[in-house]
This record gives structure tokens, sequence and C-alpha cells, in this order.
């Protein structure tokens, strides 16, 4: 299979080349495909060199599936030129997430919606992605009434400037304001912005939460409420979050309903003091979750802690499993 990666030399570009090896996808030809100023730079792909090209020798080279993470602004110009030219689109980034005529996939919880006419598919945002893995099969069982979730978010999701200002300020180094991804120091501090502030109050980071949610479990009725903030850590995602159900559950058959769920591993042993850290998530594909107790406040309520590797599952993975998916099924 003739496969292009769109933003090849970037954080998530890069890992999706690293995801695609590491999991066999049957790649034949590999596109690695970047904006002008990285054209002709090169990227590795299983132990070979590749010549990086422009959007146009990309297009031309008619691969089969296009995976892009290029940022918005690229894949809205973009990949509707790829689709076009009958080149499938699994974009990354939040262009084509809340567009009504566009599927928003999470394999494990609704790969089944997608079919041959979809030609651009939206990967949803990191946060929400392995939240709904969790939630899915709780929703399945019990039904979710509310969701209340904080996050702790790593740097990584921000991109490589933050990662550079993360480490510069680690070691000391003083920084410009161009050399800053955020308008505050993140080492030794926790920023309570993902994105830009909205007239709710709410930043674009959390409503995105808010709506992707209802989108991909297909049920408005599932009401989400979240604060995510910024912390000085790379290679996962935490989440704190709280589910009421309609349905009343038993804790043990919770946890075991969700060690069923394909896509998730339970991490549970207060004893043990075991629980979901990003430092056991780096570089893993699973979702992560533990402290799965009752809230001894309010009726049918749970408490639980979800963690997983935001540039793997949040982004490259969960774009690599819908191709696989798609050519499981003859799509592609």
């Amino acid at each position: 299979m003739k496969v292009a990666v769109v933003g090849a030399t970037g954080l998530v570009g890069t890992k999706m080349l690293q995801v695609l090896a590491e999991r066999n996808f049957p790649v034949t030809e590999l596109i690695p495909v970047a904006s002008a100023r990285s054209a002709g730079k090169e990227v590795m792909f299983k132990g070979k060199a590749y010549k990086v090209v422009g959007m146009e020798e990309g297009i031309a080279a008619k691969p089969d599936v296009a995976l892009f993470s290029a940022g918005g602004g690229t894949s809205t110009e973009w990949a509707p030129k790829f689709a076009a030219a009958g080149i499938r689109v699994i974009d990354n980034s939040s262009a084509w997430r809340m567009d009504p005529t566009k599927k928003l996939v999470v394999p494990e919880v609704n790969a089944s919606v997608l079919t041959a006419d979809d030609m651009i598919i939206a990967n949803p945002n990191c946060s929400t992605i392995q939240m709904v893995v969790a939630l899915q099969p709780l929703h399945a069982k019990y039904k979710i009434k509310r969701v209340i979730v904080s996050t702790y978010q790593s740097v990584t999701g921000t991109g490589k400037l933050a990662v550079d200002q993360l480490m510069a300020e680690r070691n000391g180094t003083p920084l410009s304001a161009d050399q800053m991804a955020y308008k505050y120091q993140i080492d030794l501090n926790a920023i309570p912005q993902i994105d830009v502030f909205l007239d709710n109050g709410y930043t674009k980071e959390e409503m995105k939460m808010v709506k992707e949610t209802a989108k991909i479990m297909q049920d408005d009725a599932i009401k989400v409420t979240a604060t995510t903030v910024r912390i000085p850590v790379m290679g996962g995602h935490s989440e704190s979050v709280n589910v009421e159900f309609e349905n009343e559950f038993d804790l043990k058959e919770l946890i075991a309903v969700l060690a069923a769920a394909p896509g998730v591993i339970v991490q549970q042993d207060d004893a043990a003091q075991l629980y979901p850290m990003p430092l056991w998530a780096h570089e893993k594909d699973e979702v992560f979750v533990g402290r799965l107790r009752r809230d001894e406040t309010q009726a049918k309520t749970l408490n639980m802690w979800i963690v997983s590797d935001n540039l793997r599952k949040g982004a490259a993975t969960n774009a690599v499993q819908i191709a696989e998916y798609l050519a499981s099924k003859g799509i592609i």
C-alpha cells in the first residue's frame, strides 16, 4: 500500500512513521510530505532514508491513504485536494472534527460508522480519545448521564517548541518570548489554559472534549464538563474523571468490564500502590485506567483516573488504527 504521511517532520508525523513500522502496516511505498520549508529533508522509516516532498508532489504520487498531522490550516487547504485525487485522508488536526459531513473516529468505539464514501476522516483530540476508550464500555453497560473531567496534559501535546521551553527552563537557559510556547513558565508550574478562551469562559480544548465525546459516542444526552491543564510532563496525558450513571453498578463487575474492553489496561492495586502514570504509559498504545472507586457523595457515580500516551493513542496510533480498519474492510 502506498502511504503518505503529511507533516512527516513534526512530533506526531515522526510518531506516525514509528507506529506504522512497529505495527507492520503494509507499506509498499512511503511518501513523506511536509511544507515547502521542510521539502528535501530526510526522514527514516524501517532503517531507510526517505526524502520529504511538497504537497503537490505528494498528491502526484497517488498514495492510497494519507495520514495528516500538519495543523488545521494545512488540512483545511490540502485535505480536500488529496481527497479529490482519490486519496483517502485521515486527519489529526481539528479542521474536520465537528464537520457534520465528516466521521470522527476512535476505532474501539465507533469504527463501524466508516464507509467507502468517507474520503476525509477526522482523528479526535488526544484528551478525548483516551477518555472515550474508557467510557464506551461503561456507557454500554450502565448508561452514562454526566462526566466531569479535569486533565493534566503533557507538553508534547503542544509540540516541539513546548518541549524545548520545558527543557530550557529545567536547565536554567534564558528564553526570549519567541522561544516560548506558553506565556508562562511551565517547569515547576501548572497552567490551567489549553488553547484560547471562548466567550463562555471555557477554553477551546475544554469544549473539544464536550462536543467530540457526544459525536464519537453518538449520544447527545451525555453531559460533559471539562477543565484542561498543562503540566511539566512528557509522554502522556492524565485525566481525573467523575462519571454519573443512570444504572447502579457493582464496582468489581465494573472493573471486570473495563479489563475486558479493547485497548484498556486496568492498573488497580491500592495495597501495591499501583495506578496509571505517564511513566508507565509512555510509548504504549493502550489506555490505562485505575483509582476506580465510588463517589461517596452521590449515588451511581464513579471516580476514575485515565492515562495514555498522547502522541501514540492520542494521535498517531489512533490514525494508524483507522487505516488498519479501512484496510481490513477492503476500503483501502
